[in-house]
């Protein structure tokens, strides 16, 4: 794989159980990057192995007054100068390269799994860890693909140096063998302590950025109450103990780079020590000590690529965890769902959409308001409603499972929580739509069938054409949509920002996130791209929240009209949308409790009425009372005041 070729044109299905089998699987699948890289690697480091000796052998043949020989040695020292620094040029190529692939081919898989999960992932996953391995994580596990090319490369130039040593002068061939090993594995039992202050450091670190994005984003709330040196003073604190953390681990990771220094200058001493006397006993040549000395010396070049190795596995394992874990999240629980004899047929057009778990019926072709109380329930189940059944759980506030190196240790924590939150905090049964478990269809086809719109649609940069440029299915244009969803302010707010020369609204830019809009504009303009897809069945959370009451009662009747005939869910409390619905669906305690038009619940259901009017205890109380009793609770209420 080239960078030219990227991206892949399927990353593949990764190994998520853990964090280091994500490494093995990205690793297999380039082998052939990492063999090059080893290639051209061996033949940077041979030419550098090789160096010692033809230095040696060029001592030997001047000592010996060999002229011809010193040529030979001479045109054998420029072929090794080229083979290191080709083999030099070439590594570091193809090393990048393998860096690079790695960190697209994990990028392309998150955004797979974000685009699968939609934002049910949010619930599983804190968004701030998504983030944090979709970038800090990607380059981290990277570093470490690429470094395992070059390690391999090293420990064949070190054995390479050692054998020929023990070919050349083997009397010192044999300090040199023992040594080498211990050398590089000196520092093997502190890498575990190194591991877990690094591990500590970055816990501390994701909570003080935490911290200092919650601060940010509720710092004019903190001064309205005068909290804000508060919060600076916690941020304070956290951020010294990130300090502490980090010296505590630059302490460690110091110590380790001193015994790769300490250790080979010691052995080094060792060789010229020894190699001196055996060269006045005359048992070797001079040239065989120079040869020695300066293999030795050289040795400290590949040496520390064992320290790299080291690091890179260190801060990759933690990295690779948590993208696995991320990685691992599916649409639903596979291990409960029933094996598929063969691909599930789409469900007929025209089918009633069930909950099994709520017992919510929505008939085809018509429109249904759900009314839930609870806002984070009627997130939760627009979500269900869209085919994204996953299992109810927080997003792990610390960030245990994501930042711990042991997948084993991960699955038990996993399966513990499973126990305490008992058989209640499943999901359920899948949506049905005509029949058939949306879970059981491919995500292609859930989509296309089922179109979800949270209460916080995003708008991304581009025109508004590019804006409506959606899978739909043609019966609805831009211009119907739009009217439908109240936008001609909107469209005239577009053109008055657009620079000279724009005369259609529809080329008119909308900023990041629609910054430049309000927020009741914003979700005109999703509402209206949610129309013009034009789904089967449309859901859509609060979809009028941030606009007035006389543009929602607009609003409620262009979506009854533009909807006509296809089947509507809309999750909200608001009477202007509740009264245009057709049907009116009371959910309570996650069962619903009571179903009609708007104007019956309000008479029979004071559940229902407390939902909608935002009536009080003591207000539903008086509501029930007759005219005799109603007098003598207003007496009592003023003598109690």
């Amino acid at each position: 794989m080239q960078i030219s070729d990227l991206p892949y044109p399927d990353p593949g299905v990764p190994d998520a159980r853990s964090g280091p089998r994500f490494l093995l699987w990205l690793g297999r699948g380039q082998l052939g990057g990492q063999l090059k890289s080893l290639c051209w690697g061996m033949l940077h480091f041979g030419g550098v192995a090789g160096l010692p000796y033809a230095v040696g052998l060029g001592i030997d043949a001047v000592v010996d007054r060999e002229a011809n020989r010193l040529l030979l040695v001479g045109g054998l020292l420029v072929l090794i100068g080229v083979a290191i620094s080709v083999g030099d040029a070439m590594l570091h190529r193809t090393a990048v390269t393998n860096w690079i692939t790695a960190a697209a081919r994990v990028q392309q898989l998150l955004a797979r799994k974000t685009a699968e999960l939609g934002s049910a992932l949010t619930r599983r996953v804190a968004a701030g860890e998504v983030v944090a391995v979709s970038t800090g994580d990607v380059e981290k596990i990277g570093w470490f693909v690429e470094a395992v090319s070059r390690f391999l490369a090293a420990v064949f130039s070190i054995v390479l140096v050692c054998v020929g040593l023990m070919f050349y002068a083997p009397e010192l061939g044999v300090v040199v063998a023992v040594g080498v090993p211990v050398v590089a594995l000196a520092s093997l039992p502190l890498l575990p302590r190194a591991t877990r202050r690094a591990d500590i450091q970055r816990e501390k670190a994701g909570k003080a950025t935490e911290l200092a994005s919650d601060t940010v984003a509720g710092l004019r709330v903190l001064r309205g109450i005068g909290g804000e040196e508060l919060f600076l003073g916690r941020y304070r604190e956290a951020s010294q103990e990130v300090r502490k953390a980090a010296v505590r681990s630059a302490r460690m990771w110091a110590l380790i780079s001193a015994i790769q220094v300490v250790l080979p200058g010691l052995l080094l001493i060792t060789v010229v020590w020894y190699g001196a006397s055996l060269a006045l006993d005359g048992r070797i040549a001079v040239g065989e000590l120079v040869a020695a000395f300066s293999a030795v010396a050289t040795l400290l070049y590949p040496l520390r690529h064992f320290e790299e190795i080291a690091m890179a596995y260190s801060f990759s394992r933690p990295s690779a965890q948590r993208a696995a874990r991320v990685l691992s999240l599916t649409r639903t629980d596979a291990a409960e769902r029933p094996e598929q004899a063969g691909p599930v047929q789409e469900p007929a057009a025209g089918g009633d959409l069930y909950d099994p778990r709520t017992g919510l019926l929505a008939p085809a072709g018509r429109f249904t308001a759900v009314v839930c109380g609870d806002p984070d329930l009627a997130g939760r189940l627009a979500e269900r409603l869209g085919g994204h059944a996953m299992e109810e759980q927080d997003a792990d506030p610390d960030g245990d499972a994501g930042r711990s190196g042991d997948g084993e240790r991960d699955q038990e924590r996993e399966r513990e929580r499973e126990r305490d939150r008992g058989p209640a905090a499943k999901d359920g049964p899948s949506v049905l739509l005509g029949g058939v478990a949306l879970d059981d269809l491919e995500l292609a086809a859930a989509r296309r069938l089922v179109l979800v719109q949270d209460k916080d649609p995003v708008l991304l940069s581009g025109t508004l054409r590019e804006l409506f440029d959606v899978p739909a299915s043609g019966a609805v244009d831009s211009d119907a949509a739009l009217a439908a969803a109240q936008c001609a302010d909107v469209l005239d707010a577009l053109l008055q920002s657009a620079p000279d020369g724009v005369d259609d609204p529809m080329d008119a830019r909308i900023t990041e996130r629609g910054r430049s809009l309000s927020g009741g504009q914003r979700q005109r303009l999703a509402l209206a791209r949610s129309l013009v897809t034009d789904p089967e069945v449309l859901v859509l959370d609060e979809p009028t929240s941030a606009v007035d009451s006389h543009t929602e009662a607009r609003i409620a009747d262009g979506i009854a009209g533009l909807r006509a005939g296809r089947t509507t869910v809309v999750l909200a409390s608001s009477p202007l949308l509740l009264d245009r619905a057709e049907r009116v669906v009371l959910i309570a305690d996650g069962t619903v409790a009571a179903v009609g038009t708007h104007r019956e619940l309000l008479h029979r259901e004071p559940l229902y009425r407390a939902v909608v009017t935002r009536e009080t205890d003591e207000e539903q109380r008086l509501a029930g009372l007759g005219m005799t009793e109603l007098e003598e609770a207003l007496t009592e209420i003023e003598e109690s005041a």
